[in-house]
Formats: C-alpha cells, structure tokens, sequence
C-alpha cells in the first residue's frame, strides 16, 4: 500500500524532469517529507485546457486532493479511504474503472514510507503483552536519486451545495495505484533488514520507468486492455529501502530530517 510519502521537489525541477508545458505558480506547495491522506500533492496530467482553440491534450502540473471522490459519489466523506487503488481490479472496480480508462496521472515523490513490526514486538503481541506493538518505520527510494513516479488516477467531484462560480464546487482528488511489492533483491539494501520490497510490505506504489509516461499520461489511450499492459511491475533492482527514525510516525512531524538514514533498526530486531 501507499499511506505516506515524502515529495519535496521544487515544481520547477518537476516541470523540467516531466516536460510540462502549462504550470500555474500561484499553485506551489511547500516541500513535504511527510504527506498523508487528504493533504494536497502536485499530479502530471494531460488534458486539454479550458476554452483554447486547440481540443489537444496538454501536459500540466497540478495541485490535487489524495483520496480519491467518485463523480458519483454524494459526498466526499469517503476520500480518505480511497488513497490507493489496487492494479489488479482497477478496471473493474466502479470507484476506479471510469478514471482508469482517460484520467491517469503522475504522483512524483522523493519516496515512500512503510512500517514493519519487529520480531521482538510481534512475540510481544502474540503472547498478549503488547496491544500495539511498536513498529519500525523504512524509506524506500529509487537508488538513483531520481523522481519516484508513482502511477496514478484522478476525478472531478461537484459539490452540490455550492454555487457554480464557487472556488471549492470542484473538488479534483487522485489515487496511488499499488501493485504487488518486488520480491528481487533490493538495488541497495541496508545492512541489518530487508533483501526486499515484499520483506517490508506485500503491496507497493506502482512505479512508472519514463519509457511508459507519455502513452500513461495520454487521455486518448482508452484501450482497456492495452491499459493494462502498462500495469506491469517495473524492472527489479531500481530501489532502496533504509530506516528512519520513528518521528514520521506521527503526522505532525514534517522535516528533511525525517529521511536521515539510521545505522540500524530503532525498533529491536526486525528479520
């Protein structure tokens, strides 16, 4: 799954990385090392802009909502739930089929988040000890330093309760496709810890290589089944994954420090 992520790229080195062509300053965000649910991230779409001449799709960055509202959806209550959506069943699933087929985007992210509960802690739990055990957060990263671009949908939800010229009656929110997490070896794996994308999580966010961002991105790739070939699992061996410490655990905490890599687990030992 994809529950929290770190994006601090300036959107001007997004624009550049992406070869965006319509961006709106006045939309910039603040670099955040600790995004979740419900807070607002920049998406690469294409789609064409209202009221040009031209009917083309165009390249843009925007500022969307994470968690997805359905247009049929009565209200937006539900968003939180929706942050991921699954790759397996994206094409039959009525809060992702319609998206799916002409409205995917690009999340980018420095990286994301995962939580594994250490052995010590999960004996802890299982002898009835420890209600919540504790567990130990990792960043994992591509090894190169580069963009993580994270596949994604997005949708338009009208607030009905609003006037039309109002500036909240569209809501634009977006979703993190998941896919099975990497069971290779890692590009660069810690010392003490995984070997693996699947010894953290059994999901991850599906990463996009750029050799599959512009047929991604193109709204008028609606081919359902050609679609689905880009759903595949990236090459093996492009990521990272290390500790951190467990601040970004809570939400609150926001700060570059929070992708500081320790030199072990905080949290026992974990494998």
């Amino acid at each position: 799954m994809c529950g929290r992520y770190a994006a601090s790229r300036r959107p001007e080195d997004l624009v550049g990385v992406f070869e965006v062509e319509k961006w709106e300053p006045e939309e910039t965000l603040a670099p955040d090392w600790n995004v979740a649910p419900t807070k607002e991230v920049y998406a690469v779409l294409e789609r064409p802009l209202k009221d040009a001449d031209s009917p083309r799709p165009v390249r843009q960055l925007r500022t969307l909502k994470w968690g997805l509202v359905p247009s049929w959806s009565k209200s937006p209550e539900g968003a939180a739930r929706m942050i991921n959506a699954r790759a397996e069943t994206i094409a039959e699933k009525p809060s992702f089929k319609r998206a799916f087929s002409a409205r995917r985007c690009i999340l980018p992210a420095d990286g994301y988040y995962e939580w594994v509960t250490g052995s010590g802690e999960r004996e802890l739990e299982v002898e009835g000890k420890k209600k919540r055990p504790r567990k130990q957060p990792y960043f994992v990263t591509p090894a190169d330093g580069s963009v993580f671009a994270m596949a994604g949908l997005y949708e338009f939800w009208r607030d009905r309760t609003l006037p039309d010229d109002h500036p909240s009656a569209w809501w634009v929110t977006c979703s993190v496709i998941t896919t099975e997490a990497e069971k290779g070896p890692l590009g660069v794996a810690p010392e003490e810890g995984p070997h693996s994308l699947a010894d953290i999580h059994p999901r991850m966010p599906l990463m996009l290589t750029p050799d599959r961002w512009d047929a991604w991105l193109d709204p008028r790739h609606t081919d359902v089944e050609d679609l689905r070939g880009m759903l595949a699992a990236p090459p093996e061996g492009l990521m990272r994954a290390y500790p951190v410490a467990t601040t970004v655990s809570n939400v609150r905490n926001n700060g570059p420090e929070l992708l500081t890599e320790l030199e072990g687990p905080e949290v026992g030992t974990l494998f």
